[in-house]
Order: structure tokens, then sequence, then C-alpha cells
């Protein structure tokens, strides 16, 4: 098992910015394995949707709704991965949950954390 933790949510002004962190534990071998991550958002009454994504080879994807104010990057030695946002917009208010997913032999197992809350006030 992998288990992942979030932080960094809160209350923030539009305009404003906020990183959120998401820090990965767990056996050795299964934190190597792991060779994808991201981060996901939820908004009340509407559906969990990718907001950024990274791979073991470097590889962003952003959401075209955020791309140019998100940025996805992680910290190998800490086991943690971060999303640093800027120009925040009240429609940017979810919860944010991280993902990572687990390559085996051909299989694959996703990771979720509990999610943090962010909240853009207009």
């Amino acid at each position: 098992q992998v288990q992942l933790v979030e932080s960094g949510g809160g209350l923030v002004q539009a305009g404003g910015s906020l990183t959120l962190s998401c820090t990965a534990s767990g056996s050795r071998e299964r934190l190597e394995r792991i060779n994808a991550m991201g981060w996901y958002r939820q908004a009340p009454g509407k559906q969990r949707e990718l907001v950024a994504s990274l791979t073991d080879t470097g590889k962003t994807n952003y959401a075209g709704n955020v791309k140019g104010r998100f940025t996805i990057s992680r910290d190998n030695a800490k086991n943690t991965m971060y999303l640093q946002m800027n120009s925040l917009k009240p429609e940017d208010t979810a919860d944010y949950v991280c993902n990572v997913r687990e390559s085996r032999y051909g299989f694959t197992t996703d990771y979720w954390g509990l999610g943090t809350q962010v909240t853009v006030s207009s």
C-alpha cells in the first residue's frame, strides 16, 4: 500500500497563490514503482477533473483552465509532489486530491489521498 497525505489548502483571495503538497509513504519497493502522479479536483455538484499530471520521465500535462497558472513538481528525496497555484480564481474552489499510480508487470494500482480544500474568495 501507498499512503498519500495532502496539505496546503485553505482560503485565499482571488489573485492569490497557494502551494499544495502530497507526501507519499509506503515500502521502498512500492514507492519506486510509482511512474505517474497527478492532482485532481472536485467542486460541489461537479465531476472530478484532472488538474495536472507528471510522469516519472518528467512529462507534465495541465488542464486548459489552469495552464500557465499552476505548476506541478516533485521532490523525490522527500517523496512529495507539489502543486503551485498562482492567480487563483473563484472557479478554482474545490477539494484537491492527489493521485499516484504504481505499475508492476503491466498492472497498475491507483492510490488517492483524502483531499485538501481550496477556497478562493472573490
